[in-house]
């Protein structure tokens, strides 16, 4: 009992007052404590417990608890394998610890997301008794031991074995893999009936809670929780990058592990993560299920997987070359150049046309065109949208196979001849006719100087590159160049378009062009 005297009361606010002493009151009931009421009619205010009231509000098993996890992963983990590889030590190797080829992609792509000393996630290998070994996880897609891993842990490896959630260990055998998404299938060799995961249906939605499940540095049957990031993130690694960027803590040793929905469905396959320091910052990317389907599909079936090729290299359009272009929207995929005898060539794609939709199909970007492309067998029968010269058509063409190779780029360029043709004025750069230095062929004109203040430098401009057409015209010598520019500026162009080839690959480049 709390006695306060009624002097300090103000009568006119006691009705307030009142609710204010409930409202306290409900607060307190909240955590458990003994409800106290207000009794306006007394003499001095009086506070008394009720204790029906705090029976009812003391009882933890009516108090809401948070929702967790528990029975999504006691329902899926069961699916989660822990992969561990051996591998024979090559003699060349010489260093401590198992890497890529220094200065090759796969090693700057990793040593940029997977750590400071280049190697991919949860495959930190060990020199000892002439074997390496690497570890990563994986799981199960069928009940007869078919699991699904990434390539980068089984690559190379001369022994796969498997440890399932319930620490049995099982031979497993590699049934195909995929380099350009990172994805390999692998066969668990004896047992029988193994609990296995779905992969999604659904499409995913930025925000949506996600479970990562996985062997992280070796510790196995690990989960930890998140939300997805972002989508259809571009990390660099090849034309089919589409990942799912999510925050659960990933680790070394999540690699090939399933990152689940509140379904208790795979929404995608772990594969690396952002990490100054090789440690989870809350920044990892999975291939999405969407992929590994049409990838397991071919690799169980065949053991590699074939992919349409139309045969052209192409580059987003930006802003500057929409502009070029007459476009309203910096959207589909310009062709820098068709392949020779490639299917785009053969049906008559040009360079410098614009592809925008394939079957109907909208093309936001170069990136979603070969992706579309390679999602379609070879030998499938395609159309697609060109913007020819400002002028909408239809082509229809056969997909032929994606090269396994890619070919090497060779230096065109040898000792250029010192005399200069003259500078392409505003423009930051001096060119001279290709014919005329030595080993640039006989097309274009060869940038021979570049102003590092001028605008061509900041497009990327350097010396050697070959520039083959102006807006849409052969150009010979710097007359023909400055000619284009003029026209340009007559048809108030804000920047001019140039293809320019650098090796054996070939580019569009917009670059502003100054008025007068």
């Amino acid at each position: 009992m709390i006695d306060l005297p009624t002097s300090q009361l103000n009568p006119a606010r006691s009705k307030v007052t009142a609710r204010k002493f409930a409202l306290m009151a409900s607060v307190v009931a909240g955590v458990g404590v003994a409800v106290y009421g207000f009794n306006p009619s007394a003499d001095k205010a009086e506070f008394f417990t009720s204790p029906a009231h705090a029976q009812v509000n003391t009882d933890v098993s009516k108090v809401a608890q948070p929702i967790g996890f528990a029975d999504i992963v006691e329902r899926v983990k069961p699916s989660v394998i822990s992969v561990k590889i051996r591998m024979k030590e090559k003699a060349e190797a010489g260093g401590e610890e198992w890497s890529f080829q220094p200065g090759s992609p796969m090693e700057r792509f990793f040593r940029r997301f997977g750590g400071p000393d280049g190697l991919p996630p949860g495959m930190r290998g060990r020199r000892g008794h002439g074997l390496v070994t690497g570890q990563g996880s994986g799981f199960f897609i069928s009940a007869d031991g078919y699991a699904v891993t990434n390539n980068h842990v089984v690559d190379g490896a001369d022994k796969v074995e498997v440890t399932t959630d319930e620490g049995k260990t099982f031979t497993a055998k590699v049934i195909g893999t995929d380099p350009r998404t990172d994805i390999a299938l692998i066969k668990i060799e004896g047992g029988s009936n193994f609990p296995f995961a779905r992969l999604s249906d659904d499409k995913v939605r930025i925000g949506d809670w996600v479970l990562a499940v996985g062997n992280p540095f070796g510790l196995g049957g690990s989960v930890t929780a998140g939300i997805v990031s972002a989508s259809g993130r571009d990390i660099g690694t090849g034309p089919y990058d589409d990942f799912i960027q999510i925050d659960a803590p990933v680790n070394k040793g999540n690699s090939g592990g399933p990152a689940f929905n509140m379904k208790g469905d795979v929404i995608g396959v772990n594969t690396a993560i952002y990490s100054p320091s090789g440690g989870s910052v809350g920044i990892a990317f999975s291939i999405p299920a969407n992929t590994v389907k049409s990838v397991v599909a071919q690799l169980k079936d065949k053991g590699s997987v074939s992919r349409g090729w139309i045969g052209v290299q192409i580059q987003p359009v930006t802003s500057d070359i929409a502009d070029s272009l007459g476009l309203k929207k910096a959207e589909g995929a310009l062709v820098a150049e068709p392949q020779p005898n490639g299917p785009a060539a053969k049906a008559g794609i040009q360079s410098g046309d614009v592809i925008t939709a394939v079957n109907g199909d909208h093309v936001r970007d170069a990136r979603e065109l070969a992706r579309t492309i390679g999602s379609f067998a070879p030998g499938t029968s395609i159309k697609l949208n060109i913007l020819h010269k400002g002028t909408d058509k239809v082509v229809n063409l056969t997909l032929g196979t994606l090269p396994n190779t890619v070919e090497a780029r060779a230096d065109l360029y040898g000792d250029r001849d010192s005399s200069h043709d003259s500078d392409v004025p505003r423009l930051g750069l001096s060119v001279a006719p290709a014919a005329s230095v030595a080993g640039a062929g006989t097309e274009g004109v060869v940038v021979v100087d570049v102003d590092p203040k001028g605008a061509a430098a900041d497009r990327g401009f350097k010396e050697g590159d070959v520039i083959l057409e102006v807006a849409g015209k052969s150009v010979s010598n710097s007359a023909d160049v400055r000619d284009a520019i003029k026209a340009a500026r007559a048809d108030e162009k804000n920047s001019v378009l140039m293809r320019v080839r650098t090796g054996s690959t070939a580019r569009f480049i917009a670059i502003p062009i100054a008025k007068g």
